[in-house]
């Protein structure tokens, strides 16, 4: 964080006791981006909901079957159960409330970069095709902390991020000077039309 960036609680609204008697017209203020270490938090709630989630409902049902739950091929049926398990809580939580239970906890949401609202391309390529990549390369998860706005690669796929749901960082707006023609323009303007006090004087004569 630079000196020019403070992290505040809450909306960034003129009503904020912080915003009094100050000028708002040259800042900006935008979501902090969530690091690697809060959504590594949030993601391993994430991974204890979903076994207790697995546990509860299909684990009886291979008991009742008396299908093994060991097996550890890919195609074994307790494999396949698990991952459709696995992706549906993740694709279907993020597109109906643009978080997991996790991320719920931890005062985390995920938002689109180029749409206002996330959409199921954004949401099938983020926690579908970007998480299957990412469980065959673990590793690949540190990205969050090395790629811009905190973008794992699955966030990348999609142009998505991760940020803190009431944390805003205010930033400075360098604004550009004004071009000299303008201010001509308006000293030229102001010649060619006399104050108005002028006028009525002229028209009193």
């Amino acid at each position: 964080m630079t000196n020019n960036e403070i992290v505040m609680q809450g909306s960034p609204s003129m009503e904020n006791d912080f915003l009094i008697d100050k000028p708002i017209t040259n800042k900006n203020y935008a979501l902090k981006t969530a690091g690697f270490w809060i959504r590594f938090w949030a993601f391993l709630f994430d991974g204890f909901v979903i076994t207790a989630v697995g546990g509860i409902l299909v684990n009886p049902i291979f008991y009742l079957m008396d299908w093994s739950l060991s097996e550890t091929v890919w195609y074994a049926p307790i494999s396949i159960i698990s991952a459709i398990l696995y992706y549906s809580y993740f694709v279907l939580m993020t597109k109906f409330f643009g978080q997991t239970l996790g991320k719920m906890i931890f005062g985390l949401r995920v938002i689109s970069l180029k749409h206002e609202k996330l959409t199921w391309s954004d949401v099938l390529f983020r926690d579908w095709i970007g998480r299957i990549i990412n469980s065959i390369f673990m590793p690949l998860y540190i990205l969050v902390g090395i790629l811009p706005n905190n973008q794992g690669l699955h966030d990348y796929f999609a142009d998505t991020t991760v940020v803190h749901e009431k944390v805003y960082i205010e930033k400075d707006i360098v604004q550009p000077s004004l071009p000299i023609k303008e201010g001509k323009t308006e000293s030229v303007l102001l010649e060619e039309n006399p104050e108005p006090e002028k006028l009525e004087g002229k028209n009193e004569e």
